[in-house]
């Protein structure tokens, strides 16, 4: 570790009983990218540390709030790549500081920044922050909507800083400045961090003894509320 990257120096697979703390106790140098090193760790290393770094991208930059970790097939049922590697995964399996940009529901995009080496298919889902430059454009894309909802939310963090399809497997860690993650500026108080289960995420994967892997920071209004997940059943076509 050295001074100019003190972040190399945070601990890797927390346990249940420090995950909280984490956060507090990786210190991020001043304003600048954030390199490839830094998501070439473990998830729940890089997942807390995101917390108040600026993404940018289309114009929009905001401050990240709220994320989620999710650890691939290292043993994380919650995560789309558990069972292994499909089309749709391909970029979790790539290098660290790329996006991973999924559809669902037939109707949203979520973004996730991929965490750990090579091919070991880990990431964390973007689920909210606060938007600080670009706010005429987000009124727009974000049109109606309360200031404080224009990036709460995965799905609405995505539409906020344009991001789609065509995002994904974007570099965060390359050489255009218009797309970039940013260590924060000043960092968020080590007490303000929380931890707990993930947002609607049904099954095993689901259970926040085994998996409190969603961090944020508290009393920020960008934080979306906590959902149970619901286990859905498919339906069955009626007959008469």
């Amino acid at each position: 570790m050295t001074a100019d990257t003190p972040w190399l120096g945070a601990p890797t697979r927390p346990t249940r009983q420090h995950v909280g703390l984490l956060a507090g106790g990786v210190s991020l140098p001043a304003v600048q990218p954030l390199p490839r090193e830094f998501f070439e760790r473990d998830v729940l290393d890089v997942a807390p540390a995101l917390l108040g770094a600026t993404l940018t991208h289309a114009g929009v930059t905001l401050r990240l709030t709220e994320v989620e970790a999710y650890a691939g097939e290292a043993g994380d049922p919650g995560s789309h790549a558990f069972r292994g590697q499909t089309p749709r995964t391909a970029v979790m399996f790539g290098p660290p500081g790329h996006l991973y940009v999924y559809f669902t529901y037939g109707m949203h995009f979520c973004a996730n920044v991929v965490c750990g080496p090579d091919g070991t298919a880990s990431a964390v889902l973007l689920r909210g922050g606060e938007v600080v430059a670009g706010q005429d454009l987000v009124r727009v894309r974000r049109q109606g909507v309360r200031e404080r909802d224009w990036a709460r939310g995965p799905a609405r963090l995505t539409r906020a800083l344009a991001l789609g399809r065509d995002e994904n497997g974007l570099d965060l860690c390359g050489t255009d400045p218009a797309t970039r993650i940013d260590a924060p500026s000043v960092p968020t108080e080590p007490h303000r961090h929380r931890t707990g289960p993930r947002v609607g995420v049904s099954g095993p994967g689901g259970d926040g003894a085994a998996y409190p892997w969603r961090f944020w920071i508290d009393g920020e209004p960008t934080v979306s509320p906590y959902r149970r997940g619901v286990v859905r059943t498919p339906r069955t076509r009626r007959t008469t």
